[in-house]
Protein backbone atom coordinates (compact mmCIF):
# COMPACT_ATOMS: atom_id res chain seq x y z
CA UNK A 1 0.00 0.00 0.00
CA UNK A 2 1.60 3.21 -1.01
CA UNK A 3 1.70 6.68 1.06
CA UNK A 4 -1.27 8.05 -0.94
CA UNK A 5 -3.48 4.90 -0.32
CA UNK A 6 -2.70 4.94 3.19
CA UNK A 7 -3.94 9.05 4.12
CA UNK A 8 -6.66 8.03 1.81
CA UNK A 9 -7.84 5.58 3.77
CA UNK A 10 -6.98 7.73 7.15
CA UNK A 11 -8.71 11.12 5.83
CA UNK A 12 -12.47 9.96 6.06
CA UNK A 13 -11.55 7.86 10.13
CA UNK A 14 -10.54 11.99 10.25
CA UNK A 15 -13.10 13.45 9.13
CA UNK A 16 -15.72 11.51 10.83
CA UNK A 17 -14.25 12.02 14.25
CA UNK A 18 -13.79 15.55 14.03
CA UNK A 19 -17.83 16.00 12.36
CA UNK A 20 -19.31 13.75 15.80
CA UNK A 21 -17.60 16.08 18.36
CA UNK A 22 -19.99 19.43 18.39
CA UNK A 23 -19.26 22.37 20.81
CA UNK A 24 -21.27 20.81 23.25
CA UNK A 25 -19.20 17.43 23.42
CA UNK A 26 -15.67 19.32 22.97
CA UNK A 27 -16.72 21.61 26.17
CA UNK A 28 -17.91 18.30 28.28
CA UNK A 29 -14.71 16.69 27.33
CA UNK A 30 -12.79 19.45 28.52
CA UNK A 31 -14.74 19.67 31.60
CA UNK A 32 -14.42 15.63 32.36
CA UNK A 33 -10.64 16.34 32.31
CA UNK A 34 -10.88 19.22 34.80
CA UNK A 35 -10.62 17.03 38.22
CA UNK A 36 -11.07 20.18 40.33
CA UNK A 37 -14.68 20.70 38.31
CA UNK A 38 -16.00 17.33 38.38
CA UNK A 39 -15.28 16.89 42.25
CA UNK A 40 -16.76 20.53 42.68
CA UNK A 41 -20.00 18.99 40.89
CA UNK A 42 -20.56 16.23 42.53
CA UNK A 43 -20.53 17.80 46.09
CA UNK A 44 -23.26 20.40 44.98
CA UNK A 45 -24.99 17.69 43.93
CA UNK A 46 -25.23 16.21 47.18
CA UNK A 47 -25.84 19.49 48.59
CA UNK A 48 -28.72 19.66 46.29
CA UNK A 49 -29.99 15.85 46.55
CA UNK A 50 -29.31 16.60 50.63
CA UNK A 51 -31.72 19.34 50.32
CA UNK A 52 -34.67 17.73 48.47
CA UNK A 53 -34.89 14.48 50.10
CA UNK A 54 -34.72 16.52 53.04
CA UNK A 55 -38.19 15.15 54.35
CA UNK A 56 -37.34 11.51 53.34
CA UNK A 57 -33.91 11.80 55.67
CA UNK A 58 -35.83 12.87 58.18
CA UNK A 59 -38.26 10.46 58.31
CA UNK A 60 -35.63 7.48 58.12
CA UNK A 61 -33.53 9.41 60.85
CA UNK A 62 -36.30 9.81 63.26
CA UNK A 63 -35.77 13.25 64.29
CA UNK A 64 -37.61 16.52 63.04
CA UNK A 65 -36.42 20.21 62.90
CA UNK A 66 -39.03 21.45 65.14
CA UNK A 67 -39.67 19.87 67.66
CA UNK A 68 -37.79 20.77 71.33
CA UNK A 69 -36.53 17.66 72.27
CA UNK A 70 -34.57 19.19 75.36
CA UNK A 71 -36.94 20.82 76.59
CA UNK A 72 -39.33 17.49 76.38
CA UNK A 73 -36.09 15.84 77.90
CA UNK A 74 -34.70 17.62 80.22
CA UNK A 75 -31.64 15.14 80.93
CA UNK A 76 -30.16 16.82 77.13
CA UNK A 77 -29.64 20.07 78.50
CA UNK A 78 -27.45 21.33 81.64
CA UNK A 79 -28.38 23.67 84.20
CA UNK A 80 -27.31 26.60 82.12
CA UNK A 81 -29.43 24.72 79.12
CA UNK A 82 -26.63 23.70 76.73
CA UNK A 83 -26.55 20.08 75.61
CA UNK A 84 -25.12 18.13 78.66
CA UNK A 85 -23.46 15.93 76.58
CA UNK A 86 -20.22 16.37 74.63
CA UNK A 87 -19.29 18.18 71.34
CA UNK A 88 -22.77 19.89 71.34
CA UNK A 89 -24.40 16.91 72.74
CA UNK A 90 -23.67 14.55 69.79
CA UNK A 91 -24.50 10.93 70.18
CA UNK A 92 -26.25 8.17 68.09
CA UNK A 93 -29.82 9.29 69.08
CA UNK A 94 -28.44 13.18 67.70
CA UNK A 95 -25.68 12.78 65.14
CA UNK A 96 -24.73 16.89 64.85
CA UNK A 97 -25.73 17.10 68.64
CA UNK A 98 -28.84 19.92 69.66
CA UNK A 99 -28.76 23.11 69.90
CA UNK A 100 -28.72 25.25 73.64
CA UNK A 101 -32.18 26.39 75.06
CA UNK A 102 -34.59 24.51 72.95
CA UNK A 103 -32.53 21.32 72.45
CA UNK A 104 -33.57 20.50 68.48
CA UNK A 105 -31.82 18.22 66.61
CA UNK A 106 -29.47 20.05 64.38
CA UNK A 107 -28.77 17.56 61.87
CA UNK A 108 -32.72 17.94 60.65
CA UNK A 109 -32.36 21.70 61.32
CA UNK A 110 -29.50 21.70 58.83
CA UNK A 111 -30.98 19.51 56.10
CA UNK A 112 -33.97 21.66 55.91
CA UNK A 113 -31.84 24.65 56.53
CA UNK A 114 -30.21 23.90 53.29
CA UNK A 115 -33.23 23.16 51.70
CA UNK A 116 -34.49 26.43 52.10
CA UNK A 117 -32.18 28.37 51.61
CA UNK A 118 -30.91 26.53 48.51
CA UNK A 119 -34.68 26.76 46.98
CA UNK A 120 -34.29 31.08 47.70
CA UNK A 121 -31.16 30.82 45.90
CA UNK A 122 -31.83 28.91 43.23
CA UNK A 123 -35.56 30.41 42.29
CA UNK A 124 -33.52 34.01 42.29
CA UNK A 125 -30.85 32.97 40.30
CA UNK A 126 -33.11 31.75 37.53
CA UNK A 127 -34.93 34.64 37.84
CA UNK A 128 -32.55 37.05 37.86
CA UNK A 129 -31.14 34.90 34.70
CA UNK A 130 -34.25 35.18 32.93
CA UNK A 131 -35.01 38.89 33.20
CA UNK A 132 -31.48 39.68 32.87
CA UNK A 133 -31.34 37.90 29.37
CA UNK A 134 -34.52 39.52 28.36
CA UNK A 135 -33.62 43.06 28.98
CA UNK A 136 -30.20 43.05 28.04
CA UNK A 137 -31.30 41.12 24.41
CA UNK A 138 -34.03 43.88 24.38
CA UNK A 139 -31.62 46.52 24.63
CA UNK A 140 -28.66 45.74 22.91
CA UNK A 141 -30.87 44.53 19.67
CA UNK A 142 -33.25 47.70 19.33
CA UNK A 143 -30.64 50.04 20.63
CA UNK A 144 -31.18 54.28 20.48
CA UNK A 145 -33.83 55.44 23.03
CA UNK A 146 -34.14 51.94 24.55
CA UNK A 147 -30.93 50.98 24.81
CA UNK A 148 -30.06 54.70 26.55
CA UNK A 149 -33.31 54.39 29.04
CA UNK A 150 -32.03 50.31 29.99
CA UNK A 151 -28.78 51.84 30.37
CA UNK A 152 -29.44 54.36 32.80
CA UNK A 153 -31.58 51.85 34.98
CA UNK A 154 -28.80 49.42 34.97
CA UNK A 155 -26.32 52.33 35.86
CA UNK A 156 -29.06 53.65 38.58
CA UNK A 157 -29.31 50.14 40.00
CA UNK A 158 -25.84 49.20 40.07
CA UNK A 159 -25.21 52.34 41.92
CA UNK A 160 -27.13 50.97 44.73
CA UNK A 161 -25.54 49.16 47.82
CA UNK A 162 -27.76 46.35 47.23
CA UNK A 163 -27.72 44.48 51.14
CA UNK A 164 -27.99 47.83 52.14
CA UNK A 165 -31.52 48.77 50.05
CA UNK A 166 -32.32 45.14 50.58
CA UNK A 167 -32.52 45.72 54.57
CA UNK A 168 -34.25 49.18 53.95
CA UNK A 169 -36.44 47.96 51.07
CA UNK A 170 -38.05 44.74 52.14
CA UNK A 171 -39.90 45.61 55.82
CA UNK A 172 -41.69 47.91 53.63
CA UNK A 173 -42.83 46.07 51.24
CA UNK A 174 -44.13 43.26 54.23
CA UNK A 175 -46.03 46.48 55.70
CA UNK A 176 -47.45 47.04 52.67
CA UNK A 177 -48.49 43.19 51.84
CA UNK A 178 -48.98 42.32 55.41
CA UNK A 179 -50.75 44.04 58.16
CA UNK A 180 -48.88 44.79 61.43
CA UNK A 181 -50.03 43.15 63.74
CA UNK A 182 -50.95 40.04 62.11
CA UNK A 183 -47.90 37.43 61.21
CA UNK A 184 -46.34 36.66 58.10
CA UNK A 185 -47.02 33.61 56.18
CA UNK A 186 -43.48 31.93 55.78
CA UNK A 187 -44.32 31.49 51.95
CA UNK A 188 -44.92 35.35 51.75
CA UNK A 189 -41.10 36.41 53.52
CA UNK A 190 -39.72 33.68 50.81
CA UNK A 191 -41.61 35.11 47.82
CA UNK A 192 -41.00 38.52 48.82
CA UNK A 193 -37.35 38.03 49.52
CA UNK A 194 -36.56 36.44 46.17
CA UNK A 195 -38.83 39.45 44.62
CA UNK A 196 -36.51 41.96 45.92
CA UNK A 197 -33.16 40.22 44.91
CA UNK A 198 -34.84 39.52 41.81
CA UNK A 199 -35.72 43.46 41.59
CA UNK A 200 -31.97 44.38 42.40
CA UNK A 201 -30.17 41.80 40.84
CA UNK A 202 -30.76 41.19 37.07
CA UNK A 203 -28.70 44.47 35.96
CA UNK A 204 -25.31 42.70 36.06
CA UNK A 205 -26.50 40.29 33.70
CA UNK A 206 -28.86 42.91 31.43
CA UNK A 207 -25.49 44.64 31.24
CA UNK A 208 -23.02 42.13 29.88
CA UNK A 209 -25.44 40.54 27.22
CA UNK A 210 -26.36 44.20 26.22
CA UNK A 211 -22.73 44.79 25.22
CA UNK A 212 -22.04 41.43 23.93
CA UNK A 213 -25.43 41.69 21.65
CA UNK A 214 -23.84 45.80 20.77
CA UNK A 215 -21.20 43.35 18.92
CA UNK A 216 -23.25 40.64 17.68
CA UNK A 217 -25.69 42.67 15.58
CA UNK A 218 -23.04 43.84 13.39
CA UNK A 219 -21.74 40.19 12.42
CA UNK A 220 -22.24 39.19 8.91
CA UNK A 221 -24.62 36.71 10.00
CA UNK A 222 -26.94 39.08 11.68
CA UNK A 223 -27.08 41.47 8.70
CA UNK A 224 -27.50 38.72 6.26
CA UNK A 225 -30.70 37.25 8.42
CA UNK A 226 -31.99 41.02 7.75
CA UNK A 227 -31.41 40.62 4.08
CA UNK A 228 -33.25 37.61 3.80
CA UNK A 229 -36.68 39.01 5.98
CA UNK A 230 -36.26 37.58 8.95
CA UNK A 231 -38.61 38.90 11.84
CA UNK A 232 -36.53 40.35 14.79
CA UNK A 233 -37.74 37.57 16.82
CA UNK A 234 -35.77 34.98 14.59
CA UNK A 235 -33.18 37.18 14.79
CA UNK A 236 -33.12 37.12 18.21
CA UNK A 237 -33.94 33.47 19.29
CA UNK A 238 -31.78 31.98 15.90
CA UNK A 239 -28.84 34.18 15.20
CA UNK A 240 -27.80 36.14 18.52
CA UNK A 241 -29.26 33.83 21.37
CA UNK A 242 -27.43 30.61 20.80
CA UNK A 243 -24.24 32.89 20.79
CA UNK A 244 -24.82 33.95 24.16
CA UNK A 245 -25.08 30.68 26.42
CA UNK A 246 -22.11 30.90 27.49
CA UNK A 247 -21.69 33.88 29.36
CA UNK A 248 -25.49 33.21 30.37
CA UNK A 249 -24.02 29.63 32.28
CA UNK A 250 -21.11 31.10 33.57
CA UNK A 251 -22.84 34.14 35.12
CA UNK A 252 -25.50 31.93 36.50
CA UNK A 253 -23.09 29.43 37.86
CA UNK A 254 -21.04 32.27 39.13
CA UNK A 255 -24.64 34.43 40.65
CA UNK A 256 -25.85 31.40 42.95
CA UNK A 257 -23.28 31.03 45.82
CA UNK A 258 -23.20 34.29 45.72
CA UNK A 259 -26.98 34.65 46.24
CA UNK A 260 -26.44 31.96 49.11
CA UNK A 261 -24.74 34.04 50.95
CA UNK A 262 -27.28 37.43 50.58
CA UNK A 263 -29.71 35.56 52.04
CA UNK A 264 -27.93 33.72 54.79
CA UNK A 265 -26.98 37.20 55.83
CA UNK A 266 -29.37 38.70 55.55
CA UNK A 267 -31.12 36.27 57.58
CA UNK A 268 -28.32 36.88 60.00
CA UNK A 269 -29.51 40.24 60.01
CA UNK A 270 -32.82 39.98 60.98
CA UNK A 271 -34.21 39.96 56.95
CA UNK A 272 -36.26 37.39 54.99
CA UNK A 273 -36.53 33.82 57.23
CA UNK A 274 -36.32 34.00 61.08
CA UNK A 275 -36.68 31.44 63.80
CA UNK A 276 -38.33 28.22 63.71
CA UNK A 277 -37.78 28.45 60.00
CA UNK A 278 -34.70 26.56 59.25
CA UNK A 279 -31.67 28.31 57.34
CA UNK A 280 -28.46 28.49 56.80
CA UNK A 281 -28.51 32.23 58.45
CA UNK A 282 -30.61 31.80 61.37
CA UNK A 283 -28.72 28.60 62.12
CA UNK A 284 -25.54 31.14 62.36
CA UNK A 285 -27.40 33.77 64.01
CA UNK A 286 -28.51 31.44 66.87
CA UNK A 287 -24.98 30.44 67.35
CA UNK A 288 -23.56 33.30 67.47
CA UNK A 289 -25.74 34.29 70.99
CA UNK A 290 -23.90 30.72 72.24
CA UNK A 291 -20.54 29.97 70.29
CA UNK A 292 -18.85 31.22 73.42
CA UNK A 293 -20.19 27.93 75.59
CA UNK A 294 -20.20 25.50 72.94
CA UNK A 295 -18.80 26.29 69.12
CA UNK A 296 -20.30 22.87 67.62
CA UNK A 297 -23.67 24.67 66.67
CA UNK A 298 -21.84 26.94 64.92
CA UNK A 299 -19.41 24.53 62.92
CA UNK A 300 -21.75 22.57 61.19
CA UNK A 301 -23.98 25.54 59.36
CA UNK A 302 -20.82 27.93 58.87
CA UNK A 303 -18.67 24.81 57.82
CA UNK A 304 -21.51 23.26 54.81
CA UNK A 305 -21.94 26.81 53.96
CA UNK A 306 -18.87 27.19 53.05
CA UNK A 307 -17.95 24.41 51.34
CA UNK A 308 -20.74 24.60 49.08
CA UNK A 309 -19.94 28.45 48.22
CA UNK A 310 -16.53 27.40 47.55
CA UNK A 311 -17.69 24.39 45.29
CA UNK A 312 -20.12 25.71 43.29
CA UNK A 313 -17.54 29.04 42.70
CA UNK A 314 -14.80 26.22 41.59
CA UNK A 315 -17.34 24.87 39.51
CA UNK A 316 -18.41 28.04 37.99
CA UNK A 317 -14.55 28.18 36.98
CA UNK A 318 -14.45 25.07 35.75
CA UNK A 319 -17.82 25.77 33.45
CA UNK A 320 -16.05 29.02 32.43
CA UNK A 321 -12.97 27.22 31.25
CA UNK A 322 -14.72 24.12 29.36
CA UNK A 323 -16.77 26.71 27.28
CA UNK A 324 -14.47 29.38 26.39
CA UNK A 325 -11.21 27.51 26.88
CA UNK A 326 -9.22 30.47 25.62
CA UNK A 327 -10.26 32.55 28.99
CA UNK A 328 -7.33 32.29 30.88
CA UNK A 329 -7.68 31.69 35.04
Amino acid sequence: MTDEDSAASAKPATLKGTESRSPGRLAWTRFKRDRTGVISAFVVIFFFVAGICAPLIAKVYGKDPYTTYGQNDPSLLNDFSYPAGPNGGMSGDFWFGIDPQLGRDVFTFLLYAIRNSLLISAATTLLVAFFGVVIGLTAGYLGGKTDYFVGRIIDILLAFPQTLFFIGFWPVMLTILVSPDEATPTWLIVVSLITVMTAFGWAPIARLLRGEVLALREREFVEAAKVTGASPARIIFKELLPNLWTPILIQATLALPAYVTIEAGLAFLGVGLSDPTPDWGVMVQNASKFYQGDITYMLFPGVTMVIFVVAFNLLGDSVRDALDPKAGR
